[in-house]
């Protein structure tokens, strides 16, 4: 019992220090959807759930011996979070030129789901040694912490998307910092790759 303990809460640190960021993305998915109506709740988390279980298959495959991408082009990933950024703030500043409501980020669960494997791309560096050392039924207990997890994380982002102030702040200016927490995610993940010498 004590060895399962260890495993949970083993786990549970190691999902939140390596998704803490994935709560930010979600907040401004579920305030973008509240805002525009896309993508919608269930695409969210249809979209999360699926990107999460990307990362750990991807992350089971390469503890298994398999080099499912190489470890420089992983950065690249971070071309999805940008693009969506960038045609975001187009679309943005071309609707409200024409007085129009600025349109969705990320319009369905796909799109939620590419963002949240590109944001959590370098998470599987770390899960990979996890899923190779602590044997089968260990990484099945850690991989049922992370179902948990996700619908913890969509429950919290949810509650801090409906935030009267966070809604407020959202409303104003939203139409600029939607699209630039996008742009920042996908610049981030870009530096971080060796192709790019900075």
């Amino acid at each position: 019992m004590d060895h399962l303990g260890g495993t949970v809460a083993a786990a549970l640190a190691l999902f939140a220090g390596t998704n803490v960021d994935d709560l930010i993305v979600l907040t401004v998915l579920f305030l973008s959807g509240r805002a525009t109506g896309r993508p919608r709740p269930w695409q969210i988390w249809t979209g999360q759930y699926a990107g999460i279980a990307a990362l750990v298959a991807a992350s089971a495959a390469v503890a298994a011996g398999l080099a499912v991408v190489p470890d420089r082009w992983v950065g690249l990933l971070g071309l999805v979070p940008l693009a969506l950024g960038v045609t975001a703030l187009v679309r943005s500043l071309r609707a409200r030129a024409g007085g129009a409501e600025p349109p969705a980020v990320a319009t369905g669960a796909l799109a939620v789901a590419g963002v949240t494997i590109a944001n959590g791309a370098d998470n599987i560096a770390v899960y990979t040694p996890v899923f190779r050392t602590v044997g089968v039924t260990d990484s099945l207990v850690t991989i049922a912490v992370f179902a948990v997890l996700v619908a913890v994380w969509c429950l919290a982002a949810t509650w801090l998307g409906s935030h009267p102030r966070v809604v407020g702040a959202i409303e104003r200016w939203g139409h600029w910092l939607v699209p630039a927490v996008f742009i920042v995610i996908g610049l981030v993940i870009l530096a971080g790759t060796p192709l790019f010498p900075w």
